[in-house]
């Protein structure tokens, strides 16, 4: 209503608003075309009818029924013609419509960007990275110096250290070797008895080959006699 006012009166008017409602008039008139489309068609189809009811018992009248289906289906022909330059000009509106919109959005976008970068130039960015990359590489020296002295001032002897995790080993090792050598208080079935000796083997075999290159000659002989009677306490 207002917009209405607004142009009879040579007010300015939203582009926007306008191609809005010059869509939604032509798309009333195309909706007019189509109702008028169906009624000549039905009118063309009546006078078709008459025209062949007649052919024979009245040619006069069959003739005025072809000359009315002419004149009707001549008029249908304008109307479709119009028809078609109401849908081109509803197109071009869509798109004219469709295209200001997306140059509106394009310039918003623009000037935001030119925001954006007003404070911003080429020098600032450089200074702004060799400052990060600056604090980087502190940072980096820091953290590796801060790495490098925990143990500064700690006199540490490797071969000592080297030593005692040897020591360690042994106490495991002797360790698995008593729990091995341990007889259960049950009596076992021949089932368990038989469970029993193969881990019994096993677990020396692994303390055999745990052993293997650091005792002396004479604990791998008595490790040999112990799977030596292993194994024949399997065979009985």
């Amino acid at each position: 209503m207002m917009a209405g006012f607004m142009s009879y009166f040579g007010g300015r008017r939203d582009a926007k608003q306008s191609s809005r409602d010059a869509i939604v008039t032509l798309r009333q008139q195309l909706q007019m075309i189509d109702k008028k489309e169906e009624y000549l068609q039905k009118k063309i189809d009546e006078e078709l009818k008459k025209a062949r009811a007649n052919a024979v018992a009245n040619k006069a009248a069959a003739t005025a029924a072809l000359r009315r289906k002419k004149a009707t289906e001549q008029e249908l022909e304008r109307l479709q013609g119009t028809r078609f330059q109401l849908e081109m000009q509803v197109n071009t509106l869509e798109s004219a419509s469709f295209n200001a919109e997306t140059m509106s959005a394009m310039k918003k976008a623009a000037g935001a960007l030119k925001d954006i970068h007003g404070k911003l130039s080429i020098d600032k960015v450089d200074t702004t990275m060799s400052d990060i990359q600056e604090q980087t590489q502190l940072a980096n020296e820091v953290s590796e110096a801060i790495s490098t002295s925990t143990y500064t001032g700690v006199d540490i002897d490797e071969d000592e250290l080297k030593n005692e995790l040897a020591e360690l080993e042994q106490d495991e090792l002797n360790e698995r070797l008593m729990g091995a050598d341990h007889v259960p208080l049950h009596q076992p079935s021949r089932v368990e008895e038989g469970t029993y000796i193969q881990m019994k083997i096993s677990i020396h075999l692994r303390t055999y080959h745990d052993f293997a290159g650091r005792q002396p000659v004479a604990v791998e002989d008595d490790e040999d006699a112990q799977l030596r009677e292993l194994q024949a306490a399997l065979a009985m």
